[in-house]
């Protein structure tokens, strides 16, 4: 079941906030990359990610860069971030944006700006299973334009969880070869309190973000281990390995919240950012 709400969306305009550097709520980052990747790009690259353990609150932003070749600054996301449950179920929101001048789309989950700026974003939420494997596939569509697609593939179902699509300028081109992964407490990037006193409120995440594929013919992809970033280095318990399915990582401590400092529209929206459970950490101006 997907969730189009009016507060996913505002919750989901927060998760846009940060940047590539510099951003307070970064927790980790680690660099992968793709060989043999032709001049004009890739036309598809899929990344796996699996939300092994995560509280069911909003914060934490699991999610893959990538730029496309033609130009300079022409950065996108796709990822996955835990949500509160739903009548009892687990929700999982996935977001697949860009920050392209003159990116455009008619496409129901997307809507134009990102980050306050140019771009497209596009987000859908749905059923999501903690535990599973997601492979989250970036795709040209063809047809003769510079159209890109973002999708959620279950790999126990085969279900394909459609996150949107936009259409690029004329002059851009394909995936290019490397880019960055991240690992985000996103709530941190509104007016975060200092680092001695929210580092040791990050909620515990553990993750494993697979090596990016691609159907392009003797491409080869890595990913390298996370390494800490921004102001809790050293502060959050990180830890990151190599797999046998990819890289695991994770963070942050049992029984937190993320020391939220947050501006919402009215009182009832507290409760999707988990606030009935952790009052202390949320501060609401309406």
């Amino acid at each position: 079941m997907k969730f189009p709400t009016s507060l996913a969306f505002i919750i989901s305009l927060v998760a846009l906030l940060p940047t590539v550097h510099g951003a307070p709520g970064h927790i980790a980052l680690a660099d992968w990359s793709i060989t043999g990747v032709p001049s004009t790009g890739l036309t598809d690259v899929t990344f796996p990610l699996t939300i092994v353990e995560a509280d069911h609150i909003s914060g934490y932003y699991f999610a893959q860069m990538f730029s496309f070749a033609g130009s300079t600054s022409r950065r996108g996301y796709i990822g996955l971030q835990p949500r509160p449950n739903q009548d009892g179920n687990p929700v999982l929101h996935a977001t697949f944006s860009n920050f392209i001048t003159g990116s455009t789309t008619d496409d129901p989950n997307c809507h134009d700006g990102a980050d306050g700026g140019d771009g497209t974003s596009c987000f859908v939420e749905w059923n999501g299973v903690h535990g599973r494997r997601y492979d989250l596939e970036v795709k040209y569509a063809g047809l003769g334009t510079q159209r890109w697609v973002g999708t959620v593939i279950d790999t126990v179902t085969k279900a394909r969880v459609h996150i949107g699509s936009y259409t690029l300028p004329a002059d851009a081109a394909g995936i290019q070869g490397s880019e960055l992964s991240f690992v985000e407490w996103y709530l941190w990037n509104v007016d975060p309190p200092p680092s001695t006193d929210r580092c040791a409120h990050l909620p515990y995440q553990k993750t494993i973000f697979g090596t990016p594929r691609t159907t392009h013919a003797g491409s080869v992809g890595a990913l390298s281990v996370f390494y800490g970033v921004e102001d809790c280095v050293g502060m959050v318990a990180l830890h990151s390995e190599n797999v046998a399915t990819g890289v695991e990582t994770n963070s942050g401590f049992h029984g937190q919240a993320g020391f939220v400092e947050l501006a919402l529209v009215g009182n009832d929206n507290v409760s999707a950012l988990g606030g009935s459970r952790y009052p202390s950490y949320v501060q609401v101006i309406n």
